[in-house]
């Protein structure tokens, strides 16, 4: 290649809130990942937060290995994939379209039902004069737009009309986005990691969260606290198990509901989607996060390289088979 993949990166403005940076890349990361791409390609790297435009329409690479999340709004992920398309570039993941939806709980949930995918029952609430009585508690109370367990913390399981009202008027405040208020699913909760486009993505080895592995008495969601609190990479918590242990029924039933939700939201090249389980053990699709993390030390507790160990892939490894599928989808050899 006559130029290698921008890798695009972005510094954390500081007028936004501290927990948003959750979702971004560390600098560990993206040198891992520069680092595993250079070994087959020639690697340019390219800020996001900078003049991308002007720096992609300038340096034009072969193809770009995106993993910028934007900094602010309902359509941050899509961005950077946005000017790619403007200017005929092109890239790894998903599309403008795809991620954007991806990003908006609701809306992603609303097209899963359509096709008859199981997901919790919801309402968006979006003012703070709200009122509805047609879910049953106990429910869970996430901000709209975001990931990486931003705005979800211990106490986002609520039990009564009041912890909701709580919870509701803290996220509408504090991050001035709405709520999505789902009914709580009380199952097993797992987390399946796709690669590959049309009849040959398929699924890596299925990574289940332990709850029972987080300090007693607190609640069985994988909460900011238990993300990026309790579990430290100084001292890891035993809380993934991959492979999960699972009948044959249970993990067709998993994958099967998750190669369908890649489909139908149109995902491209990787995603990883999270699952969890209701009271009868009936797989519920949460959410897709089609720009998966990537930390790459195995005591870090990143789900889409400990599911690709798993399937006997180094974290190489699993970059370049990312880009290598990317690549396949442009007809690039």
């Amino acid at each position: 290649m006559k130029r290698g993949e921008g890798e695009e990166t972005q510094e954390p403005p500081s007028s936004i809130r501290t927990d948003s940076q959750a979702e971004w890349d560390t600098p560990e990361t993206i040198d891992a990942v520069q680092s595993a791409l250079a070994e087959r390609h020639e690697v340019f790297p390219i800020d996001a937060g900078a003049d991308a435009y002007a720096v992609l329409q300038k340096t034009r690479p072969d193809i770009v290995f995106n993993i910028a999340e934007g900094t602010s709004g309902p359509c941050r992920e899509g961005y950077i994939p946005s000017i790619l398309e403007h200017l005929r570039i092109p890239y790894s993941a998903s599309d403008p379209l795809t991620l954007n939806i991806c990003l908006d709980k609701a809306r992603t949930k609303e097209i899963l039902a359509y096709y008859g995918l199981p997901t919790s029952r919801f309402r968006v609430i979006r003012e703070d004069n709200f009122s509805f009585n047609s879910l049953h508690y106990p429910l869970m109370v996430k901000p709209l737009y975001e990931g990486s367990s931003i705005g979800i913390r211990n106490d986002s399981l609520v039990k009564n009309r009041q912890e909701m009202r709580e919870r509701v008027m803290w996220l509408l405040k504090d991050y001035d986005e709405p709520a999505l208020v789902e009914e709580f699913l009380p199952g097993r909760e797992f987390t399946v990691a796709i690669i590959g486009n049309n009849g040959e993505a398929r699924a890596l080895p299925i990574v289940e969260i332990l709850f029972d592995s987080l300090p007693e008495g607190v609640n069985p969601i994988y909460s900011y606290e238990a993300k990026w609190i309790w579990d430290q990479s100084a001292n890891p918590l035993k809380i993934f198990e991959c492979p999960a242990r699972l009948s044959d029924a249970l993990q067709s039933d998993i994958e099967t509901a998750c190669l369908r939700a890649y489909s139908i939201l149109r995902c491209r090249d990787w995603c990883r989607i999270d699952v969890r389980l209701d009271a009868a053990g009936r797989p519920h699709i949460l959410e897709l996060n089609p720009l998966p993390g990537i930390l790459p030390r195995p005591e870090d507790n990143s789900c889409f390289p400990k599911a690709a160990r798993a399937a006997g892939m180094s974290y190489n490894q699993l970059i370049n088979a990312v880009m290598d599928v990317a690549c396949k989808r442009y007809g690039l050899v």
